[in-house]
């Protein structure tokens, strides 16, 4: 299986994601973009036994925002690493976290909350998919 590694910004922890996410894709909602400091986050969703932290878990901080949310960044330098989602059975490793995944996105979720229209042909869902708990509705570009 291929493995991928990341890391923090001050370099601090390091992380790796083995195999292959179970999806890709954009979130357009206002926690995602105040928590990135973007106006959209890309996001990788793993299965928890496929992500782990292989050095610095000392310097990992979790922010609870909601019980679907825990926030995972360094204590060191703040950068952000993943979100671990309890209720999903799925941990967001950020993107960015991993720059040699080949980021390939394949939807877009929470895009009734937008600040930047994407027009790039995607599946734009209002919400989450239904059987994440969200609607399912698409919505247009």
């Amino acid at each position: 299986m291929t493995i991928y590694s990341g890391k923090c910004f001050c370099e601090a922890v390091e992380i790796e994601a083995e195999g292959a996410p179970e999806a890709m894709g954009y979130c357009h909602c206002s926690s995602c973009r105040s928590w990135s400091a973007a106006p959209v986050n890309a996001f990788t969703l793993w299965k928890p036994q496929n992500v782990r932290v292989t050095k610095g878990a000392e310097f990992v901080a979790t922010y609870a925002q909601s019980e679907l949310s825990h926030r995972q960044y360094c204590k060191g330098c703040g950068g952000h690493l993943m979100c671990d989602h309890p209720p999903l059975g799925l941990v967001d490793v950020y993107a960015a976290t991993l720059p040699t995944l080949k980021f390939a996105p394949g939807v877009h979720v929470n895009y009734s909350e937008t600040v930047l229209p994407i027009r790039d042909g995607l599946p734009k869902l209002k919400d989450f998919p239904a059987e994440f708990g969200g609607s399912g509705v698409a919505v247009s570009e």
